[in-house]
């Protein structure tokens, strides 16, 4: 029997060694790394291992920058030639290629040449600005007042500008209201939710954009295009609030614990 069995201090110098600066034991060296059964046998939980995983992966790349050779041992990369280079050629020759059999298998339908003399029955910009085109369609919105004669304070088409300025303004403003961490949805329910519901209503103003091409009540849809959104909100954030108490967001929690972004 040796004098460190029986030293009781040196037991917890060793075990005081081997802990982090959080208190939790530190990782064991690679040679090491207990085996699939001896980790199958352990009673510590997801959690431990968890840890030892990621923690293992921190000090795996920090001797990857230790050892580089790069001046900025932060970053870390593949060079440019051959490997960048080849796989953008790779995904760009497969795209060009697909444009060219679509192309060549269904060639676009050329209609007759514009009458500058007539106007079309039915007018509509390119589909991505059918949600703009949508702002300008909130008339029944637009409120007439009784104290100038049950006349509307602005003009349809004003009021419909406005709309637009509204909307790109909140859009805008978005980045600088919310400024936290959070790299997932289910870290901030509330603004995914918000996230969700801009997404639903950017669709149900463009639906209503085309109202006179959709065989639905335009009433109805006029009143969906407001509620949709709304449901969707309440909806998602119900259940991220959900998956927020799983095992989920607390894997993504100690994940960022750990590895903190920069």
């Amino acid at each position: 029997m040796t004098e460190s069995d029986t030293d009781p201090e040196s037991d917890e110098g060793e075990q005081a060694a081997r802990t982090d600066g959080a208190g939790v034991p530190a990782v064991p060296p690679d040679d090491e790394t207990p085996t699939w059964r001896e980790r199958k046998e352990r009673t510590t939980g997801l959690s431990r291992l968890t840890y030892e995983y990621f923690e293992r992966a921190r000090r795996e790349d920090q001797d990857l920058r230790q050892e580089s050779d790069y001046v900025e041992r932060d970053v870390l990369g593949f060079p440019t030639w051959p490997h960048e280079v080849i796989r953008n050629l790779s995904i760009a020759a497969f795209f060009v290629g697909m444009i060219l059999f679509l192309s060549a298998t269904l060639p676009p339908h050329i209609g007759p040449p514009a009458n500058p003399s007539k106007t079309p029955a039915i007018i509509l910009p390119d589909w991505y600005l059918y949600w703009s085109f949508g702002l300008l369609k909130l008339n029944p919105l637009n409120p007439a007042l009784s104290i100038i004669g049950e006349q509307k304070l602005m003009a349809d088409r004003t009021y419909g500008v406005l709309a637009n300025v509204v909307v790109v303004g909140f859009i805008a403003m978005v980045p600088f209201l919310n400024k936290g961490s959070a790299r997932r949805p289910v870290e901030q329910p509330f603004w995914a939710a918000i996230g969700v519901m801009g997404i639903v209503f950017a669709f149900t103003i463009s639906v209503l954009s085309v109202k006179n091409l959709v065989p639905f009540n335009p009433d109805l849809l006029f009143d969906l295009t407001f509620l949709l959104p709304i449901v969707a909100f309440f909806l998602t954030y119900a259940v991220l609030r959900t998956m927020r108490e799983g095992y989920m967001y607390d894997l993504n929690r100690r994940y960022y614990r750990l590895r903190p972004p920069k």
